[in-house]
């Protein structure tokens, strides 16, 4: 990758971007930031959520890393739509019954 990542961004970091990346310590990144503090030629500084195999963020992370090795990531898994029940979208015939929150229980 030449050009600077945006947020939004899906990129799998590897040894390629850096040594500590090598082998079983590449990871998934959605990109949130990108800093324009001082970097070497040719490294940059990244803000991102890394992402697990299905998809969802599990750890906000600032990385350093080589542009050049950089490389887009395929799409994970979509993540699985939580809903609650009687709102659209969520199983039909939901209760009517209002939210107990905020009671006590006996």
């Amino acid at each position: 990758m030449t050009a600077r990542p945006a947020p939004g961004d899906l990129l799998r970091i590897d040894g390629r971007a850096s040594v500590q990346f090598a082998g079983g310590r590449a990871l998934t990144l959605r990109v949130v930031s990108v800093s324009d503090r001082h970097a070497y030629d040719g490294w940059i500084w990244l803000t991102g959520y890394v992402i697990d195999r299905r998809g969802d963020a599990t750890t906000k992370r600032e990385i350093y890393v080589q542009l050049a090795g950089l490389r887009p990531a395929s799409d994970p898994a979509p993540t699985r739509q939580v809903s609650r029940r009687g709102e659209a979208g969520g199983p039909r015939g939901g209760s009517a019954q209002p939210s107990r929150a905020g009671t006590a229980r006996r």
